[in-house]
């Protein structure tokens, strides 16, 4: 094929520059191409799962701005008022009059003071938020591996903060150094509340409850309510009768409307007092309910700051363990290597669906390899199946009447021991299965549960 000269030298010189420049061209979209696909699927899946990453900061940059804004306003209008107040007074002398506007003059320096400290908390919010952007930022196939690292620390933190292992969880942060990609100093908030509650104690938990009136509000939240519940319960507890009938007319009367038949039971209790055996009224007086409270809050904590209500470690557990899960694993037959096999485990995946399984797999039990028409499946008259790679000329996990290698390879054998029973077969009775549609059912139901010694290699399909 021939190439056309072009204007600034020979079509020689044109070609040579010509597949010279193609060649340079190329060479950055080869190597960028070279990136595999699943990689770069999987780096979307990832970022996917990154709301709470960005949204936790920002929430909390948000309620800065309005508690400094409402402070603001509440000084500011206190100040006019009073200086309106000492405008309009005829009588004031000039010593009271300056006095009073030197106590002003305090005020919105104290003001002042608060703004600038609320103001340095905002810019360090902002720079958490921008900490967090860059990291996003920052994650690419090359890097893939290394981001996943500091993700999987970002979710122990998140964990052990969750369950109250907040030293723990400092520790880790500041030796991975991502103080600035976890969330310490909110649930350093949380955690006064939650010591509170443990301690039986309500007042932190009520302070947190007006300071957050109306996103509270706006999603129906009752758990204001449940503390003044609790607060009733516990001076009738200490038969302080009287003071608990005041305390729900001015607190819990409120609620009557959208809470009314909760509001009966409590005040029932009145009549039935603390050592009823009662069971309906009893339990509202064991120590439980103030456990009931502590997860209560965190529930409400976790849906004001755009957390999700269950750890991040347990969701990325419960997404594995969706893949794995079927109903053989809690069986008592199930293989150790399963996860499923421990107990808690299973308690995690109990609520999670089967896997939907659209083709089988049949996972030889020594070798651990998969077992398809380049390595069938071979059963023995007892009704174990092994792959055909577990010949001893591959694999020293069956020993043939103690034959050495080199002569097994030689075919110096006529026996195989299974590996499960310590039984010796003639090898002549060891059964290939093609692998066919309808005889996957029967190889994993003898692969998973050990048929029948009467059963012969006959029963099933060749």
């Amino acid at each position: 094929m021939e190439i056309d000269p072009l204007p600034n030298g020979t079509g020689s010189t044109a070609a040579t520059t010509t597949t010279e420049t193609t060649v340079t061209a190329t060479l950055p979209t080869a190597t960028s191409n070279t990136t595999p696909s699943s990689k770069l699927s999987q780096l979307t899946e990832s970022l996917k799962l990154e709301h709470q990453f960005l949204r936790v900061p920002f929430e909390h940059y948000k309620k800065t701005i309005r508690a400094n804004h409402r402070t603001a306003e509440k000084e500011v209008s206190a100040v006019i008022s009073s200086v309106a107040d000492v405008a309009d007074s005829n009588e004031i002398s000039k010593d009271d009059a300056v006095l009073s506007l030197t106590s002003l003059v305090s005020r919105l320096q104290g003001l002042k003071r608060k703004l600038e400290e609320g103001s340095r908390t905002e810019n360090l919010q902002v720079q958490n938020c921008r900490a967090r952007l860059d990291h996003l930022e920052s994650v690419d196939a090359e890097n893939l591996s290394e981001w996943n690292n500091v993700r999987f620390k970002r979710i122990l933190v998140d964990y052990m903060l969750r369950m109250s292992y907040y030293d723990t969880a400092r520790k880790l942060a500041e030796s991975s150094k991502i103080e600035e990609l976890v969330d310490l100093e909110v649930f350093q908030e949380a955690k006064k509340v939650v010591d509170a509650l443990k301690n039986q104690e309500v007042g932190p938990a009520l302070a947190w409850c007006a300071e957050n009136k109306s996103r509270l509000k706006k999603s129906k939240s009752k758990f204001e309510f449940q503390l003044r519940l609790q607060e009733f319960i516990e001076l009738v507890r200490a038969e302080n009768y009287m003071r608990a009938i005041l305390y729900a007319r001015r607190y819990l009367a409120p609620w009557g409307a959208t809470h009314l038949k909760e509001l009966q039971l409590v005040m029932t209790t009145l009549a039935f007092r603390s050592n009823t055996e009662c069971t309906k009224y009893k339990v509202l007086f064991e120590p439980k309910q103030w456990d009931f409270l502590v997860d209560q809050f965190k529930q409400e904590f976790y849906k004001l700051h755009g957390m999700t209500l269950e750890p991040l470690l347990n969701i990325y557990l419960q997404a594995g363990l969706s893949a794995l899960k079927t109903p053989c694993c809690f069986e008592d037959g199930c293989t150790k290597e399963d996860p499923l096999s421990q107990e808690n485990f299973r308690k995690l995946a109990m609520p999670l669906p089967y896997s939907k399984q659209h083709h089988s797999k049949l996972v030889c039990y020594i070798t651990k390899e998969l077992m398809d028409t380049e390595n069938p499946p071979q059963v023995l008259p007892n009704g174990y199946v092994y792959s055909t790679k577990l010949d001893p000329c591959f694999s020293e996990n069956i020993k043939i009447d103690k034959i050495p290698v080199s002569k097994c390879q030689a075919g110096f054998f006529n026996h195989v021991l299974c590996c499960r029973l310590s039984k010796k077969w003639p090898r002549k009775t060891m059964v290939k299965l093609h692998v066919r549609g309808l005889v996957w059912s029967a190889i994993i139901l003898t692969w998973l549960r050990p048929i029948s010694h009467k059963t012969t290699p006959s029963t099933l399909q060749r």
